[in-house]
């Protein structure tokens, strides 16, 4: 028998072990980009669920909003017809998953017309739905005394 003077790692096992650690290290890597992708990829987006005029309160228009994106979001401008009409006191604040209702308070409504009523957030984008009137009696567009988030 032989003895070996310089033995050394074979290359099969090299092979092995540099495979392994190139694995290890782009398992590290695909966790660490899929959490940056999921901060830069944040995204606002509210669902109107409902729209309607307050039966008991012919002058308030009720929307019920949930916000389905990965972003807290605020309704900040209330728009009738494409016309700005009012915004709440403060923000509305909708959080991630979160549900609240809107209650616009008109100068009064035109029985019979359908309004577009839209909600803009503080990331810039508009979220319209219809609204038909049932009762009242002004006409044109309503001005709005008051927004109330609940």
């Amino acid at each position: 028998m032989r003895g070996r003077k310089n033995s050394g790692i074979s290359p099969i096992v090299a092979t092995v072990i540099l495979v392994a650690v190139a694995i290890v290290l782009a398992i590290a890597v695909a966790f660490w980009t899929s959490g940056l992708v999921g901060i830069f990829t944040r995204f606002e987006k509210l669902e109107i669920l409902s729209a309607y005029q307050h039966p008991a309160f012919p002058a308030n228009i009720v929307i019920r909003v949930r916000n389905t994106g990965s972003s807290p979001t605020s309704i900040t401008e209330v728009m009738i017809n494409g016309v700005h009409v009012g915004e709440p006191p403060e923000p509305c604040q909708v959080p991630v998953g979160g549900t609240i209702t809107v209650i616009i308070t008109t100068s009064g409504l035109m029985a019979g017309v359908t309004y577009e009523v839209s909600l803009k957030t503080s990331g810039g984008k508009q979220y319209p739905t219809a609204v038909l009137a049932h009762s009242g009696n002004t006409g044109g567009i309503p001005a709005i005394a008051g927004v109330a988030c609940v």
